[in-house]
């Protein structure tokens, strides 16, 4: 039996105003698969991953149509779980990033509604080598919190690796709980972390230099991402593998961007990229995140997991929507520069 990469998260999906063209007054608005676990699962079943995706819908005539979407694009779909009565939406402006003109509407979607116990984790985990998750299914109640730590604690029983994105969403975490409470426990079982030196100070509680903007240089931000990287494997003895991304904005739309890697008790960095437009910011991180997942599978090396992983985040920027359509072959031609 093929061993699998399993993605366990919420699927979303995304409303954004449509481009500026002749067809805009007859069809103002794009409608977009989004969510970082299916995110990474598209672009990991595009890269030849056998790739699963863990969900819960409800069972109406839109969900069996993404169900064929997904089925579609070469992810594994049986275990999407059917019960409660919507898909959680969210509404971002076309090219804005993350932090900017994003709304969600997912309060009582069938996601958030999920309670430990009504997964069965042994049965979804049968033919898994790969457990991803991220830092923003935790972040919408207790109850999904719960159930995060179910599906984590069972595959860790199993000896399944274990990654973790660690997306930090202020807008999410309204129930009580700062995330230092909730994501420790969780991230003790992680074999692989990734994140930035912002996200890990805010979820994990890591140090943060508060000059470290005005340092404003890239070795600076390295060397961070070195000493944030020291303390997580210090902090959670289980992780082997940090990775790091920078990406900063400045005026004109000019975007940098660049990662980090850190396992074996090496350092590696990878090329600068820029570019002086981009046609849509979401999806990057998880871009990233399933390039890093690729390499490791397929055991590469290093420093070329990290090229390819950049590269993809990289290439992701130009592509409309919030899943990467990259084939290998794509993301190997994006060049860098140092």
């Amino acid at each position: 039996m093929i061993s699998k990469v399993l993605c366990f998260g919420e699927l979303l999906l995304r409303v954004s105003p449509a481009l500026q063209d002749s067809n805009a007054e007859k069809h103002p608005f794009l409608l977009y698969m989004g969510g970082a676990e299916a995110n990474a699962a598209t672009a990991l079943a595009g890269w030849n991953v056998p790739v699963k995706y863990c969900t819960v819908l409800p069972d109406n005539f839109m969900s069996h149509h993404l169900i064929d979407y997904l089925e579609y694009k070469g992810i594994f779909t049986s275990s999407i779980l059917f019960a409660g009565n919507r898909i959680g939406v969210y509404y971002l402006e076309r090219g804005a990033d993350l932090k900017g003109s994003m709304v969600y509407d997912r309060d009582r979607s069938s996601f958030s509604e999920l309670k430990p116990g009504m997964i069965d984790w042994d049965k979804v985990l049968r033919d898994v080598s790969w457990f991803n998750f991220t830092a923003i299914s935790p972040a919408l109640n207790q109850n999904v919190a719960d159930v995060c730590l179910e599906g984590i604690e069972a595959a860790s029983r199993k000896g399944i690796t274990i990654s973790v994105d660690l997306n930090y969403r202020s807008r999410l975490w309204k129930y009580g709980k700062e995330p230092i409470e909730v994501m420790p426990e969780l991230v003790k079982h992680c074999d692989v972390i990734m994140g930035n030196i912002w996200s890990a100070n805010t979820l994990l509680g890591t140090a943060i230099d508060s000059d470290i903007h005005g340092k404003g240089s890239k070795q600076a931000y390295l060397d961070h991402s070195t000493a944030t990287a020291a303390e997580i494997m210090q902090l959670f003895p289980k992780c082997k593998t940090v990775a790091n991304t920078f990406r900063f904005d400045s005026d004109g739309d000019h975007l940098k961007y660049y990662t980090a890697l850190h396992t074996n008790g090496k350092h590696y960095h990878s090329h600068e990229f820029s570019c002086a437009g981009v046609v849509d910011r979401s999806g990057s991180g998880d871009c990233f995140m399933a390039g890093l997942i690729y390499g490791l599978y397929n055991q590469h090396e290093a420093q070329e997991l990290l090229d390819y992983a950049t590269a993809a985040a990289f290439g992701k920027l130009q592509e409309q929507g919030d899943a990467t359509g990259q084939d290998v072959l794509t993301v190997k031609k994006v060049k860098g520069v140092d």
